[in-house]
């Protein structure tokens, strides 16, 4: 009888993690959503909920396509040796780029910026969300790579980490 209970909770445990949506934490989605709003006063609260959502969404399911279970520079490693596609910093700002690219939200843009470019240990890059026509010193840093669990954001001038440059040659604006 055990060893049926066992092998039942061991199938659900091993095949179940496909078909569940991982926590965002609603104080997470709201802080960022209040950040979006605060780049210009005309940014209409549904519009940046709804940016914010799909910053959080996207990044876990870009976490579960590069089958990220560890730290970043793990997961560097990983790539690097071959034991691992994608994962590389640059492949999460690229992919949320062109995921956020396409969605058509009217209030906001978005570019990719990059830190220590050219130095191949210390190199890294992310998103920057920012109003239309805004400057993006005043854009929101968002950085899917960073933390392992984590989505790290923040008025990208407040990132104390990085010194970030804007990377239009990587085919954003």
């Amino acid at each position: 009888m055990h060893t049926y209970v066992f092998s039942g909770f061991v199938f659900v445990f091993l095949f179940s993690g496909c078909s569940v949506k991982p926590y965002i934490p609603p104080n997470q989605v709201e802080a960022l959503t209040q950040q979006l709003q605060s780049l210009d006063t005309k940014i209409p609260h549904d519009e940046a909920l709804a940016l914010s959502k799909d910053v959080f969404q996207t990044a876990s399911q870009l976490r579960q396509t590069f089958q990220r279970n560890t730290p970043p520079l793990v997961h560097n490693f990983l790539v690097n040796i071959g034991a691992k596609e994608k994962g590389l910093c640059y492949h999460w700002s690229d992919a949320l780029y062109l995921h956020l690219s396409k969605q058509r939200y009217a209030s906001f843009e978005f570019h990719l910026v990059g830190a220590n470019i050219g130095e191949y240990f210390f190199e890294h890059n992310a998103l920057v969300v920012m109003a239309k026509q805004g400057k993006i010193q005043e854009g929101i840093l968002i950085d899917p790579w960073r933390d392992k669990d984590q989505l790290y954001f923040s008025q990208l001038a407040q990132d104390r980490e990085y010194l970030w440059k804007h990377r239009p040659e990587r085919g954003c604006n």
